[in-house]
């Protein structure tokens, strides 16, 4: 057995403050568990639906709670924050060539952007009938 001691090198707790690029990628990452928390505020209104007319005005009514907003606005940010990252992020996972020659990541992010807007169109439409 070696005397010698491991090299253990420091990590500062705010190591990816230093650093843009891993300060956007923990934030993108972060942004997950308000997400999370979204989805559960979500689920918990679907339950007190099931138990009722009471009890689903009981939950519309706690969402008009300030802190019940403002999570919601944290909620939208950081999804928004999340898809515009996500889609800048598609070229490198899509490498489209046309006729030999690949295809500008502008084409294939545009690409992305035009599919969401289709599809939240598509959404309210199905949802407001």
């Amino acid at each position: 057995m070696s005397k010698r001691k491991p090299y253990v090198r420091e990590l500062p707790i705010d190591w990816w403050l230093k650093n843009a690029f891993y300060t956007k990628y923990m934030i993108r990452e972060g942004s997950s568990l308000f997400i999370t928390l979204y989805s559960l505020i979500l689920a918990w209104g679907v339950f007190r639906l099931s138990q009722g007319e009471a009890a689903f005005n009981a939950w519309m009514a706690a969402l008009h709670h300030p802190f019940s907003i403002i999570l919601h606005l944290i909620a939208l940010a950081l999804a928004l924050y999340h898809t515009v990252t996500w889609f800048s992020l598609a070229p490198k996972a899509i490498a489209l060539w046309i006729k030999g020659k690949r295809l500008p990541d502008k084409f294939i992010i545009a690409g992305h952007y035009g599919a969401f807007v289709v599809v939240s169109i598509f959404c309210l439409i199905i949802i407001t009938l």
